[in-house]
């Protein structure tokens, strides 16, 4: 039977059982779904005739601008176990009934499964469609991520199987006088001004201040922790991480482009880790890198995360269960051209407001970000 989330006793149900199994994701959580305000999110469960939960679905549904549809969308899938089709089927059962209710035009899911997984053949047995597998998408979520599974072991362990530069670069941050702190949300702006810098050396549109304080208020202390890497009273980096269930997300990062030569990123990746396997998780997930293995952008990236000796994931991407096909095309091809045309907009503007800030501080700094070496091939 199905069991919406309406209560405190459904809500402590439901997330007990997300937080216990395996496909369990934070983007799965209510804190999370409550940090999506814009959203319209619907939370329900699977239970059988003792009141057991068996599976589960989060649904966030926005409107289209200037249309009379919508868009429901299920971050990560939905929670079920392998081979359990009934209760799939029932999870679904009730998401088109949602569909029709929101008069939504399709549901799309991202799992973090890999392309051989059995749980796949499922989701396509319930009707969701695959994308042509060379070219097929990412959507909310990352689909190719570096994790690094903590298997039982503890800190020297762990420690002892990253690539020797990196356990290099891990004890000469701390020689060379960088420290760590948990930051409060008193520290964000300082963050996000961080986050800033970063954005603009690396080309992407940096979150607002408001995103993370509101994020901060939904998921800490005891999900959410501000990591902020220190010299001299300097904030060289920054990083949100969050800890649900049995892992622990490198969500986001932010690096200055000062005193890079205290490779201040080793030491924040690895006080993550230790958070991880302080709380006994299973996964330390550094979440995105390229998934265009002959594209070099990222090469610095990959290389730096590989050197804590994880492995690469490369998820199945967005699938889609159309409940109206046409509209879902005519949709789909305008937004992804408005995205492409905001994103620019947003990436174009990061540095124009970088120029302007910087010769207002200080004309001479204005290329500092290309006369800075890259962090992950310093060291030695």
């Amino acid at each position: 039977m199905i069991v919406y989330v309406d209560s405190k006793d459904t809500a402590k149900k439901y997330e007990d059982f997300v937080a216990g199994h395996p496909r369990g994701h934070f983007v799965k959580s209510l804190k999370w779904a409550a940090f999506k305000k814009p959203w319209k999110c619907d939370a329900y469960m699977s239970c059988d005739e003792n009141g057991n939960v068996l599976g589960s679905m989060l649904i966030m549904t926005s409107k289209v601008p200037k249309t009379r549809y919508t868009h429901m969308y299920c971050p990560r899938g939905p929670v079920t176990s392998d081979g359990d089709t009934n209760t799939l089927l029932e999870l679904l059962a009730e998401a088109r009934k949602l569909g029709d209710k929101y008069n939504a035009y399709e549901l799309s899911i991202d799992p973090d499964i890999l392309d051989d997984d059995p749980y796949l053949n499922d989701l396509c047995s319930a009707g969701f469609v695959v994308h042509n597998t060379k070219h097929r998408p990412e959507y909310l979520q990352a689909r190719y991520v570096y994790r690094l599974p903590i298997n039982g072991r503890n800190e020297e362990e762990i420690f002892a199987a990253f690539h020797s530069k990196t356990r290099y670069n891990v004890r000469l941050s701390a020689k060379k006088g960088v420290t760590c702190r948990i930051g409060t949300k008193e520290d964000l702006p300082a963050f996000v001004e961080v986050m800033k810098e970063t954005a603009v050396r690396d080309g992407f549109m940096a979150r607002s201040l408001k995103y993370f304080e509101d994020m901060y208020d939904a998921l800490a202390p005891n999900n959410l922790r501000l990591y902020l890497i220190e010299y001299e009273g300097q904030l060289l980096s920054g990083a949100v991480a969050i800890l649900y269930g049995d892992k622990v997300w490198y969500l986001y990062g932010a690096s200055s482009n000062r005193e890079r030569n205290r490779m201040p990123n080793y030491m924040m990746q690895w006080e993550m880790i230790k958070w991880t396997i302080e709380n006994n998780c299973n996964i330390y997930d550094f979440r995105g890198i390229t998934g265009d293995m002959e594209k070099t952008t990222l090469d610095g990236l990959i290389r730096f995360k590989a050197g804590f000796a994880g492995e690469r994931c490369d998820f199945v991407g967005k699938l889609d269960m159309f409940f109206k096909p046409k509209t879902a095309k005519i949709i789909e091809s305008v937004q992804s051209n408005y995205r492409a045309v905001v994103r620019k907009i947003g990436v174009w503007k990061e540095k124009i407001d970088a120029k302007v800030s910087a010769k207002k501080e200080d004309p001479a700094s204005e290329n500092i970000a290309e006369q800075q070496n890259n962090e992950e091939n310093q060291g030695e």
